[in-house]
């Protein structure tokens, strides 16, 4: 694994670019939209995400399983088949927060169990960048982009759903979040195993949410800026990846 002092400057630039995403890019996204309308640089950024997602998160959550089989003592059944179950419990977790959503959202609680799913969310990213597997500086440079395209298209998602109760509050929280996430990095460390488990786990959650609320609609999605994105950024990763 890599050490903490090499990665610690670089995942923190990472934190912050993700905090000033959550805080920043309702202003940049307008500026933008000049340029490329609101919809397409959604579409690109969901395919950033699902080309992260394919080349990048996959070989990530084999080395999860690597690394979970070497730290354990004791003989385990099925080569570490655990691993691939925390990431589906990541994936139907956060399917499971968008129908408690859906299902609150008439009490008024639908904020909160939005905001809270996505705080721990943002604050485990953060935290696996300090400590995570082993992976070259170069990959960390991209993860980040391709994270930070991930949150702008939260952002704007929260935004439309909450409109000023997240403006006011949620932005403010999710950016502290990716701050507090990176130092908890700085603070403890958790074994091996646990960190493997930890990033499966996350690993689930962000393929749910890139296909739950970054792929674009029939209705909404433009489908040449979304195959540009995955395409690009696909190659970007098989190449320097």
């Amino acid at each position: 694994m890599q050490t903490v002092a090499t990665n610690i400057a670089g995942a923190g630039a990472a934190a912050v670019l993700f905090a000033a995403t959550f805080l920043f890019s309702r202003r940049l996204r307008p500026l933008l939209s000049r340029f490329f309308s609101q919809r397409s640089l959604i579409s690109f950024g969901a395919g950033t995400s699902v080309a992260y997602v394919f080349v990048q998160l996959m070989p990530e959550m084999q080395e999860s399983r690597s690394a979970f089989v070497k730290a354990t003592s004791i003989p385990l059944p099925y080569e570490g088949m655990a691993v691939y179950f925390l990431a589906l419990m990541g994936f139907m977790g956060f399917y499971g927060l968008d129908n408690l959503r859906t299902q609150a959202r008439d009490g008024g609680n639908d904020f909160s169990l939005h905001l809270a799913g996505f705080g721990l969310y943002v604050a485990l990213m953060s935290y696996l960048l300090v400590h995570g597997l082993e992976l070259p500086s170069a990959p960390l440079g991209f993860a980040a982009a391709a994270t930070a395209f991930h949150f702008m298209t939260v952002d704007h998602l929260l935004r439309e759903e909450h409109g000023a109760v997240y403006d006011r509050i949620g932005r403010y929280v999710l950016a502290g979040m990716s701050l507090l996430g990176w130092a908890a990095g700085l603070a403890f460390e958790l074994s091996a195993q646990l960190l493997a488990l930890l990033t499966a786990f996350v690993s689930g959650a962000v393929i749910m949410n890139s296909t739950l609320m970054e792929l674009p609609s029939d209705k909404n999605g433009r489908f040449l800026p979304f195959l540009a994105g995955g395409a690009l950024y696909g190659l970007v990763l098989v190449t320097f990846g």
